[in-house]
């Protein structure tokens, strides 16, 4: 069990209100950090007391019982508040890359660059030796990618001339379908995210051709041991966590709307409120 300190809100929680997945009334969250008050009872996952991240279902609540496999312990050094970032954000970057293989002297596009996902992608990426491109939305969304590394930045998908070898899409919709156009024989495009809402349409014989492939990612699976390297990776400054905006769970209205109107520029952070003030964030169709 783990006293929740901080959570971070993800576009895929806005999703699973308005899909109808989890019902109205219902707890959403995916990403915590806190502090473990019961450990679990066959001694496996961090004793009591020991500060951690985890990957959690229904994470906005002031106590969530979590899989001893989907936590990982966070060092003093790293501030509660940026681990709570990592989970949903830092996975998908992480695994979807690894499945690239190598990236050295690749380059490698990042649609949506500007959130949360995109800037640990860019982040990763670079690290790992690829010449990275950042798609943002607009010229003022440029500067956090800027600041994570990207050697290009671009607004849509305007001015890319040359094919690249692997694209982390978190758009969707038309977007996905340029973007696919722009990936070179033996290139891999990974779907993360859809924050466009959009279908994506492909033209006949589009996907005809060189071989190359798409493939769609969701986030499953025994998290601890992908959560402890992101933290061991913040821990050494390989990677940095920004936090475009942070304030008490009882605004989450207001942090769902800034998400929605495009206005966060890297994670959201939701502070718990304090013990016996609110029992769970709920949301209602009105804030979804």
């Amino acid at each position: 069990m783990i006293e929740v300190h901080h959570a971070s809100l993800n576009h895929g929680d806005l999703n699973d209100a308005r899909s109808g997945r989890i019902p109205p009334g219902g707890v959403l969250g995916s990403d915590i950090a806190g502090v473990v008050v019961r450990a679990a009872t066959d001694g496996t996952g961090p004793r009591e007391g020991v500060r951690v991240v985890a990957l959690a279902q229904g994470a906005f609540a002031e106590r969530v019982a979590v899989d001893a496999a989907s936590v990982a312990t966070v060092p003093a050094s790293v501030d509660l508040s940026v681990a709570a970032a990592l989970p949903v954000a830092g996975l998908a970057p992480l695994r979807t890359l690894r499945a690239c293989g190598s990236l050295l002297g690749k380059r490698v596009l990042v649609t949506g660059a500007s959130g949360g996902v995109g800037s640990f992608a860019i982040q990763l990426a670079a690290a790992a030796g690829a010449h990275v491109i950042a798609s943002v939305g607009s010229v003022e969304r440029g500067a956090g990618p800027r600041e994570a590394g990207a050697d290009e930045v671009v607004v849509g998908l305007k001015g890319i001339d040359t094919p690249v070898d692997v694209v982390l899409d978190n758009v969707g919709g038309p977007q996905l379908v340029q973007a696919w156009s722009l990936l070179a024989p033996g290139g891999s495009l990974q779907s993360i995210g859809w924050t466009s809402g959009e279908p994506a349409v492909f033209a006949p014989y589009a996907t005809v051709g060189p071989q190359k492939a798409l493939s769609s990612y969701l986030t499953t699976g025994d998290a601890g041991s992908d959560l402890q390297t992101l933290v061991h990776l913040v821990e050494t400054r390989v990677l940095t966590v920004r936090i475009g905006w942070r304030g008490s769970w009882d605004r989450f209205a207001e942090a769902t709307e800034a998400m929605r109107q495009r206005r966060v520029n890297g994670k959201a952070v939701l502070d718990v409120a304090t013990p016996g003030s609110m029992r769970t964030a709920q949301y209602s169709d009105e804030t979804a």
